[in-house]
C-alpha cells in the first residue's frame, strides 16, 4: 500500500534512508515520545501507543515499527498475542524485575512503569499490532577472539569506538550495528552483528537440542520444532542473543517469579553463564 503522506521536505539537518520518503531530524529520530515511522506503508495503522507517547514511552521507541527492536530491548514481531499480554500483566504485577545486581539498567523497570499506567485497550491494540508481524533475520553471529572498541551511549546502544581498535571479547557476547549511522536512525531495515566466544555456537546446539548430557532440557520440549514457539510459548530462533541471556540468568537468580519463571526454574538451575552465553549464541543464529 503506497504512503498516504507527502515526501517531505528535507530541513536543515534532516536525514533521509533509504526508499523512505521521510525525512527526520536526529532530535526527532531520538524523541521516544514521537518515534520515527520510516517505512509506513510496510505495516498496518499504528495504534496510537505504539507511535506516540502520552505516559510513558511509545512502544515503537525502543521495539521499532518493524518489531524487531535494538539489542537493548525485546523483539515482538511475531511473538503469540496472548504471551505478550501474560508478560504485560508480569511486569505491572512485579513478577518481572529487574535483578538486583543489574537494577541500574532499568530494562525491566521501564516495562513495569509503562505497564502500571497503560489503559488495557492500548495494550491489546498494540499487542495484536506487533503479533501481527513478521519476523526477519535480524542478527548476523559471528565467533572471535576479539572484538572492536566500543562505548554505550545516552540511548543504551552499544556503537564502535571513534578511535577504532580492538579489545578480548572473553566470555561475553558483545552486539554491534551493521550500519551504526542507519541504526542511530532507528532504521528498521539494517540489524546487528553478535560476537560470540569462539566454540560457543556448537556448545550451544549441544545445550539446546540434547540437553547437555543432562545440564538442562533440550529446548523444543516446550518451544517447538525449530525453537519457533508452540502454542503460547514463544518463539526463541533468531532473538537477540544478549536478551535471551537476560531472561535466562534472570529466571535462575528469581528477579522472574512468573508462571513462566516456575516452567523454566528446573531448565536453568545447573547451567554457568558461559552455557547460557552458548545457548544464546546458537538460538540467534537460527532463522526467527
Amino acid at each position: 500500500m503506497p504512503d498516504p503522506t507527502p515526501a517531505a521536505t528535507p530541513g536543515p539537518g534532516a536525514k533521509k534512508l533509504p526508499g523512505s520518503n521521510k525525512s527526520y531530524t536526529q532530535a526527532q529520530i531520538d524523541d521516544q515520545f514521537a518515534p520515527p515511522d520510516w517505512y509506513p506503508e510496510e505495516h498496518s495503522a499504528l495504534p496510537n501507543v505504539v507511535q506516540k507517547g502520552i505516559q510513558a514511552q511509545a512502544c515503537g521507541s525502543c521495539h521499532l515499527m518493524s518489531g524487531m527492536g535494538h539489542p537493548e530491548s525485546a523483539t515482538l514481531a511475531g511473538l503469540p498475542a496472548n504471551y505478550m499480554i501474560r508478560q504485560m500483566a508480569d511486569f505491572k504485577e512485579g513478577l518481572r524485575k529487574d535483578p538486583m545486581i543489574h537494577a541500574q539498567s532499568l530494562r525491566a523497570g521501564r516495562m513495569n512503569a509503562i505497564s502500571a499506567g497503560l489503559p488495557e485497550k492500548d495494550m491489546r491494540e498494540a499487542v495484536e499490532f506487533f503479533a501481527a508481524l513478521k519476523p526477519t533475520v535480524w542478527y548476523k553471529v559471528v565467533e572471535a577472539d576479539s572484538v572492536p572498541k566500543t562505548w554505550i551511549n545516552g540511548g543504551r546502544m552499544r556503537l564502535p569506538a571513534p578511535g577504532g581498535g580492538t579489545e578480548p571479547l572473553g566470555h561475553r557476547i558483545i552486539t554491534l550495528p551493521q550500519d551504526p549511522e542507519r541504526v542511530e536512525s532507528r532504521d528498521p531495515h539494517t540489524g546487528f552483528i553478535a560476537y560470540v566466544p569462539t566454540g560457543s555456537i556448537k556448545r550451544g546446539e549441544e545445550l539446546v537440542t540434547k540437553g547437555g548430557g543432562g545440564k538442562t532440557v533440550a529446548c523444543a520440549v516446550c518451544h517447538g520444532e525449530g525453537l519457533k514457539g508452540l502454542g503460547d510459548i514463544p518463539r526463541v530462533a533468531g532473538i537477540h542473543p544478549i536478551y535471551i541471556v537476560r531472561q535466562l540468568f534472570d529466571f535462575q537468580v528469581g528477579s522472574n517469579t512468573s508462571t513462566a519463571a516456575a516452567q523454566m526454574k528446573k531448565v536453568v538451575e545447573n547451567l554457568t553463564e558461559d552455557e547460557m552465553i552458548s545457548i544464546a549464541a546458537y538460538t540467534a543464529t537460527l532463522a526467527p
